[in-house]
């Protein structure tokens, strides 16, 4: 018996986990975009294997990926000094020597992998990493280290102040911040900034132009530029600086990011796309403002697969953002390839100045299906809550995707006024100038059906009613009652009872 267990004993076969398993199982948790997982595998596959070059460069890339930049150079370095010939180490430690501000090194590693692989896999980088040395040269300064504390306390106190729309009290501090640091330029374009937002746009350029005669080819200047010209509709300004943004190559994180979001907002979707797509390569920010940008960039510019990707990982991040893509109204009437208002940017801008009620009802219909959305209710001026009454202010909030709570007598006839809008929208092919008339016939009725307490309870027969009485007013050809019952499944006899409804809300003694 004795034997036999010792036999049994000798024939198992010990399983010790090495490197090579632990990095196998990082590359399998990367693939499925499991990046926690990945993490802890090839940090213990690093552990376990010190001296692989291979480990420790892709342990250095995920350090990279969360921004850990100075352990990411200290493993790239050492995979590098390992295997100083290896052409994707030497890429690698130039990029992650940008990053850190290293840029004699940067520049240095990207000279030396061009010259091992002159047209490899990361040529193009390389090559703008080198442009983006030449074109930074002499503007990296060092700060005094106590200084440099102080300077990051106040500067993220006024951006916290400005994301709590505080605009007034980050101008306070920012002015100090620049009067103390008159050469701290990002201070310069924050304070630019929140003149923007609260509307005074003189001053908000004033200070641009000041930075930019300062600190020459400042690309937060330009771009915040660039956002003002466009708004103004200031076409030879907004052309001039497109013109520039166009031959800017940034090569760092925080530049290429805004670069790209300002393209994709003023509608250089192509360019946009090619820097916030060079950031999703190695870098993926944990921040949802991104992955929207990357997304509509590449939506516009023909890349859907990339779009719709991108907008799963900002769903991801911010589940609220669920169903709200920039085309999700486009695709749906892309086939028709006519002109929509709701993809009008100027139209809607229209509607929702107009100096009637029913007309910004309309606009805010519209804006919440537009692609511009984003771009119109980060304008300074052009949402005002205190010119609204109380519809309207719900119908920007169905706009923005609010939840509204169906128990609220109120909020629920909005509802099913809203639904009506929708069923016109889902039974046009495209919403044109030549049908508008019909919508905004709708929210002149509606308007004051629901200020005088109409509970919307029939949407059919309710969109079919006022299709009828639109069509039976502007049309040459034959109109019957029966065909619009047949169309939205009802009697004859409910459409007529929903007509003589509304008919008492016309407004014939008014506009």
């Amino acid at each position: 018996m004795e034997k036999k267990q010792q036999k049994e004993k000798n024939n198992i076969v010990s399983f010790i986990p090495d490197g090579e398993y632990y990095f196998n199982k990082a590359i399998k948790a990367l693939e499925k975009d499991q990046m926690d997982r990945a993490y802890k595998y090839m940090k213990r596959a690093a552990e376990l294997s010190p001296d692989d070059a291979h480990v420790l460069m892709h342990y250095g890339l995920l350090e990279m990926n969360a921004q850990n930049f100075e352990k990411a150079y200290e493993l790239i370095h050492t995979a590098y000094c390992m295997e100083p010939d290896e052409p994707e180490h030497v890429y690698y430690l130039a990029e992650v020597s940008g990053y850190l501000g290293l840029m004699n090194d940067a520049k240095k590693y990207a000279e030396k992998y061009l010259e091992l692989e002159p047209d490899g896999y990361y040529a193009w980088e390389a090559k703008e990493i080198i442009d983006y040395v030449h074109f930074e040269q002499n503007e990296i300064d060092d700060f005094d280290e106590e200084d440099s504390f102080e300077q990051i306390i106040m500067q993220e106190k006024a951006r916290r102040l400005i994301e709590e729309k505080q605009f007034h009290e980050a101008i306070e501090v920012l002015e100090n911040l620049v009067d103390q640091y008159p050469e701290l330029w990002p201070a310069y374009n924050n304070l630019s900034l929140a003149y923007f937002y609260v509307g005074d746009l003189e001053q908000s350029k004033a200070i641009l132009n000041h930075v930019l005669r300062e600190n020459v080819g400042n690309l937060h200047a330009l771009c915040n530029l660039t956002i003002i010209a466009y708004y103004e509709k200031d076409e030879p300004a907004l052309h001039y600086l497109v013109d520039v943004l166009k031959k800017v190559h940034p090569f760092d994180f925080d530049s290429r990011y805004k670069l790209g979001a300002t393209l994709a907002l003023i509608g250089e979707y192509d360019l946009a796309y090619k820097w916030l797509h060079s950031m999703s390569k190695r870098m993926m920010p944990n921040d949802p403002g991104f992955y929207f940008w990357l997304s509509q960039a590449a939506y516009f510019s023909n890349h859907v697969k990339e779009a719709e990707r991108a907008w799963e990982m900002l769903t991801q991040l911010d589940p609220s953002k669920n169903g709200m893509e920039p085309w999700r109204h486009i695709k749906r009437k892309e086939l028709s390839e006519i002109p929509t208002l709701d993809q009008n940017r100027d139209y809607i801008i229209k509607k929702i100045s107009s100096n009637y009620s029913a007309h910004r009802m309309f606009g805010f219909f519209l804006l919440g299906k537009s692609a511009f959305k984003q771009e119109i209710i980060s304008h300074p001026k052009l949402i005002d809550l205190s010119k609204y009454n109380g519809l309207e202010k719900l119908c920007l909030a169905y706009a923005l995707n609010h939840q509204f709570n169906m128990n609220n007598k109120v909020e629920k006839n909005f509802i099913r006024l809203i639904a009506v809008a929708e069923e016109l929208f889902n039974n046009v092919e495209a919403l044109t100038l030549e049908i508008q008339h019909l919508f905004q016939m709708w929210f002149v009725l509606s308007e004051k059906a629901f200020l005088n307490g109409y509970e919307f309870k029939n949407v059919k027969a309710l969109t079919a009613a006022v299709e009828y009485m639109y069509y039976s007013t502007v049309s040459s050809k034959k109109i019957t009652k029966k065909q619009f019952a047949e169309k939205y499944g009802i009697t004859v006899s409910t459409l007529t009872k929903y007509v003589d409804q509304l008919l008492e809300f016309l407004p014939f003694n008014e506009e």
